[in-house]
């Protein structure tokens, strides 16, 4: 078993290469730019809803109050009539420094999570490919297999599933190999 305080130095270094690499993907790369087309009549739309002042948060419209709610002929024909949808409302900001900071957090998480289970699986000196394996599955898992259920239950676009696999794929080979090249030898 290795320490975890061992295990810093990969954990750290990991991070900040998933961090430029992510930006990269997002700034340089095209397959996110079809994310999330533009809403017809944005603008229409916005009007619409800038006078409701909706706070920053996850809505579901229409929305039952229960399970007996939902089975009544009034929610039923409110969902049968539409539009039926689910949005999250932000803010006007176009601050991106916070959430740079919590992405970069998230993948400090994801590292601890991967050396937790790679200290207590392998050996100190374990070989690169064993070490790479071990955290690379765990990398994968961790950025990759959340965003599933929301394109099962929530019919998001499996596309935006797949490419975000596509990037969690690059995201556990970069953390993996980190971990393979920096993890303690005998």
């Amino acid at each position: 078993m290795v320490a975890l305080t061992a295990l810093i130095v990969p954990i750290l270094v990991s991070a900040v290469l998933v961090f430029l690499a992510s930006s990269l993907v997002h700034m340089v790369l095209p397959w996110h730019k079809g994310d999330y087309p533009k809403m017809p009549n944005e603008d229409k739309v916005m009007d619409a809803l800038r006078p409701l002042n909706i706070p920053p948060g996850d809505y579901m419209v229409p929305r039952a109050s229960d399970m007996k709610d939902m089975k009544s002929p009034e929610f039923k024909a409110k969902f049968a009539k539409g539009p039926v949808f689910m949005m999250t409302m932000m803010d006007g900001s176009m601050n991106m420094g916070p959430q740079f900071i919590r992405w970069f957090l998230f993948s400090v998480v994801v590292g601890i999570f991967s050396a937790y289970v790679a200290s207590h699986t392998l050996p100190a000196g374990a070989g690169y490919r064993g070490v790479f394996r071990i955290v690379g599955v765990v990398t994968f898992c961790s950025y990759a297999m959340a965003s599933w259920p929301m394109s099962i239950w929530y019919k998001r676009a499996w596309r935006i599933t797949i490419t975000g696999n596509i990037d969690a794929v690059l995201y556990a080979c970069l953390t993996a190999g980190t971990f393979g090249w920096l993890w303690p030898k005998m």
